[in-house]
């Protein structure tokens, strides 16, 4: 019929050809226009996409035997305090995510969130943080006890000791000795534990009132009021190299050893600027930044086109870490009130 109403329409007008038919103008019209043909065009490659090169050499860095069991940021980090800087960490989780290796490597466990005392530290030996977690022996129901103590601003571990035993004298030795090592004088340190025994024991008390350390503990049976001590556990216990069990004390004390060697002196925090623990510890922040700083404006420098936001900048370290920051509406109160 479209090919009749077409026909009569050259030889009269469109609308007496159609009410001859019973045809839609619009129908007549839309045959008479010639078909589009839609085609696609090719998306533009930004200025700021790394080269197939590139990708390359940062897929076989995240690769390498010396990265493989790192996350991206420790690796952004490491690179940038040895100089080098290849791509930004979103990138880098971009490139992984595109060979389907960006998820968890563990299932890790979710924790519900608690409230936690409220104490403060804006610089380190300020705020320590103290427990006792079990390592597994070569026999089921063989322990072996590790005493950790760790400075809550800078996360690093002051003082650590493994026993056979969980005694009120071992961790009355171990915090003197921590305390005569960082040269804590009294009334400027606070030590935060939760109610274990060893923690509230006379001989502890006693000793922390000699030394002019404060002491502070956990809610009863709440066990993540201790939450720094329980983080740094959850990072030892998931090391790729941590055991199942290990088969005597004297190989988890050379495990220890190594761990936290490799935990003060090479692990890059992510709450500290992706900073390692003694860098924070012993006063070399301010230096790593300005060094850090150089790496990025240069490679700012090279590529400016790559950065959208502007010249980029180190992660910044931070000045005050809590444990149960008070609530906002606290704090106003107090500040209308002129409580300290």
């Amino acid at each position: 019929m479209s090919a009749a109403v077409a026909e009569l329409a050259q030889m009269m007008s469109v609308s007496r050809a159609c009410e001859a038919f019973d045809f839609p103008r619009s129908s007549l019209y839309r045959l008479r226009q010639e078909p589009v043909v839609k085609t696609r065009q090719a998306k533009a490659t930004s200025q700021r996409t790394l080269s197939e090169v590139e990708r390359t050499k940062v897929l076989s860095l995240l690769h390498s035997e010396r990265f493989q069991d790192s996350a991206p940021r420790q690796v952004w980090a490491t690179m940038l305090d040895e100089g080098e800087h290849l791509c930004s960490v979103s990138t880098m989780y971009r490139i992984l995510r595109i060979q389907a290796e960006g998820k968890e490597r563990r299932n890790l466990a979710l924790h519900p969130t608690y409230t936690r005392p409220e104490l403060l530290a804006t610089a380190p030996n300020q705020l320590w943080s103290w427990d006792i977690t079990w390592l597994r022996g070569p026999q089921p129901l063989v322990y072996y006890y590790l005493y950790v103590i760790l400075d809550v601003f800078s996360r690093y571990v002051v003082g650590w000791l493994l026993a056979e035993e969980e005694s009120a004298a071992l961790a009355e030795q171990l915090i003197a000795e921590s305390c005569g090592k960082q040269g804590i004088v009294a009334g400027e340190l606070t030590l935060h534990a939760d109610r274990g025994a060893p923690m509230t024991s006379k001989p502890v008390a006693q000793l922390l009132e000699d030394l002019g350390v404060a002491k502070s503990h956990s809610r009863p049976y709440t066990s993540n009021d201790n939450p720094y001590s329980e983080a740094q556990f959850k990072t030892m216990k998931y090391r790729p190299d941590y055991p199942d069990r290990f088969e005597g004390l004297q190989e988890a004390h050379t495990w220890a050893v190594s761990f936290f060697d490799w935990y003060n002196n090479e692990h890059r925090h992510s709450n500290l600027g992706l900073m390692t623990p003694a860098m924070v510890h012993l006063g070399l922040a301010e230096q790593v930044t300005a060094q850090r700083q150089q790496v990025l404006t240069a490679a700012y420098a090279q590529h400016p086109e790559r950065y959208v936001r502007g010249r980029p900048t180190p992660p910044a370290l931070p000045t005050t870490v809590w444990i149960n920051p008070p609530h906002p509406a606290t704090m106003l109160t107090a500040s209308a009130t002129g409580a300290d």
